[in-house]
Order: structure tokens, then C-alpha cells, then sequence
């Protein structure tokens, strides 16, 4: 890990936010914290050893200079809000650092607004999830070069190790626009993986185990991956999962990637899929479906269900 010990501030003590402020602890830099709820900012100063800031101002009297500020903050207006407040309290040569899942051409757009006050403004995108305390971060960082070679020591305590898992990626933007276009291959992976193991699943007279495969596909195989592993750890828990429902969020990220992927004529029909399979999870009664059900009902007398009825 980086030898060199640094102070920052990390902004927002979510589950992402909290666990990269605990990992950066763990080697050696001083973090102060600061939450919109004061209450978890107390929590991880007295669990943690955090430093507690409980406004922006005191974000800013508890760091040195250079000072440092990561904001792992929603993407969109809080972030926005945030940003515009951190120019006002920054100096000229202080860093400020966006790891939320932003929309690249906001980032592009505020790196314009932090240069016009020389502030280093760096993109940094995240990911590792509920994972990432104990296995390291994947972070792909946008930005300024020699500013992202300054904060090494951070990023080299974040990552996975010293020199896996993280690196500069390119210019104002490229680290959310790298991450946006990793979120749409995530789509199409577990999109993939859940068609498979549906059609495992149906095949009732083979005495398939579901778990089972998943664990033969985990070593050795080429569609091996950490997808597959949380995959077997949902199905060791839950093999049928009963317990949950077919409701799957879109966080952004994918509706971009296909946007990209239509202003550049370049056609991406697997993520593309997947991003609509998600907002069909999300509409169970999908007016489309019943339409559908509905015409095959008029020209072929095909069965329809209709919705007060079992089964």
C-alpha cells in the first residue's frame, strides 16, 4: 500500500461512502466524515475513529491544505448542489473529487466551472459495491493526470492493491464515462446469467441443481467471474428464491450507455436488451403484455388469463 498518509474528506456515509472512509483508515490516512444525518456521522466517529464534520464549513476547517474533498453522494441534483457549494468554501489548488455514478457530460461541464477557480476537480468512477471494504475498489479515475499521480497513496489503499484495480483513464469525464459503459456490460452479464440459470431451472425432470453448477462454472470455466460467485451465494441461501421478487432497478447508467451508443452508431442490442428486460421487471401488469395476450386472443382463440383468477 502507499506509504505516503494523506487526510481527506469523504461527503456522504452511505454504504459505499462509510466503507471507503473505513478501508482508507485501516491504511494509515486520516478521514473526515461528514453525513446529512448527524446521527451516523456520530456513529462512525465513535466506531470508526472518523473525524466528525456536521457541516460543509467544518468539512473544511478539519482538512490541511491541499484539501481533499471525495463526495460519494447520489448522482443528479444532490451532487450538483454539493459541487457548487465546495467551489464557494475551496481554494485555489484544492481537490475536489466526484465518485458518484454522474452523468459524464455534467462532469465535463463542472470541470469547466472548478477550473475557471483553479480548483482540481477529478471524476472517479467506483465500483465493488458492499464488497469493496474487505476486497478493494475498481476505480477508474478521470481528470487532470498529475493530480490523480498526487492522490495515489488514496487510490492505492482503496484499490484492491497497489497497482491492480485502479487507474487514470483519460480526461475530465472519461473516469464516469468508463464507468457508465462498465454498469451497461454488468446489465448484459447478469441479464445473461439469469436467462441460463431460468432455463436450468425448468428443467424439473433432470434433477438439475442449481447451486451445484454454479460452483462446477466458478473454476475452470470461461464464464467463471465475481458475477457468478454472488450468484451461487444467492442460490446456496435461497435455491428457488422464493424470498424475493422479480423487480429489478436501473440506476442510470445503462439508459446512457444505449444513449452512447446511438449518438456513436454503434449498435448495442445485448445491453440495449437488458436495460428493457429491467423496466419490464419493474411493470409485472405491463399494459404491452396484456395487449399482447389480448390480440393473440382475438385472431387464434388463444387463452388468456384474466387477472382476478389463480394461477
Amino acid at each position: 500500500m502507499g506509504a505516503h498518509k494523506m487526510k481527506l474528506a469523504i461527503v456522504g456515509l452511505g454504504r459505499m461512502g462509510a466503507n471507503m472512509a473505513i478501508r482508507l483508515m485501516k491504511n494509515g490516512h486520516e478521514v473526515v466524515g461528514y453525513n446529512r444525518s448527524r446521527e451516523i456521522t456520530e456513529q462512525y466517529a465513535q466506531e470508526e475513529g472518523i473525524i466528525p464534520a456536521f457541516s460543509l464549513e467544518g468539512i473544511i476547517e478539519n482538512l490541511e491544505v491541499p484539501k481533499i474533498v471525495w463526495m460519494m453522494l447520489p448522482a443528479g441534483q444532490v451532487t450538483e448542489d454539493n459541487f457548487n457549494k465546495f467551489l464557494d468554501l475551496l481554494s485555489v489548488g484544492d481537490i475536489l473529487i466526484d465518485g458518484a455514478n454522474s452523468n459524464y457530460r455534467d462532469t465535463i461541464r463542472r470541470s469547466k466551472a472548478a477550473n475557471e477557480r483553479h480548483i482540481h476537480f477529478l471524476d472517479t468512477g467506483v465500483s465493488g459495491g458492499i464488497w469493496g471494504l474487505q476486497e478493494g475498489y475498481s476505480l477508474m479515475v478521470g481528470g487532470e493526470k498529475e493530480i490523480a499521480e498526487f492522490l495515489r497513496p488514496i487510490f492505492e489503499s482503496l484499490a484492491p492493491s497497489s497497482d491492480l484495480g485502479w487507474g487514470w483513464v483519460g480526461t475530465h469525464g472519461a473516469g464516469h464515462f468508463v464507468k457508465m459503459v462498465h454498469n451497461g456490460i454488468e446489465y448484459g452479464m447478469m441479464e445473461a446469467f439469469a436467462e441460463g440459470f431460468e432455463i436450468l431451472q425448468a428443467r424439473k425432470d433432470l434433477g438439475l441443481d442449481l447451486y451445484q453448477i454454479s460452483q462446477i462454472w466458478r473454476y475452470g470455466s470461461v464464464v467463471r467471474s465475481w458475477l457468478l460467485d454472488l450468484i451461487g451465494n444467492a442460490l446456496k441461501e435461497d435455491p428457488e428464491l422464493n424470498a424475493l421478487k422479480g423487480w429489478v432497478a436501473d440506476s442510470g447508467e445503462g439508459r446512457w450507455t444505449i444513449q452512447e451508443s446511438l449518438d456513436l452508431g454503434i449498435p448495442a442490442p445485448v445491453i440495449t436488451e437488458a436495460v428493457f428486460r429491467r423496466f419490464f421487471s419493474q411493470n409485472p401488469d405491463a399494459y404491452s403484455a396484456k395487449l399482447l395476450a389480448a390480440t393473440r386472443n382475438q385472431f387464434g382463440g388463444h387463452a388468456v388469463k384474466k387477472a382476478d383468477s389463480e394461477g
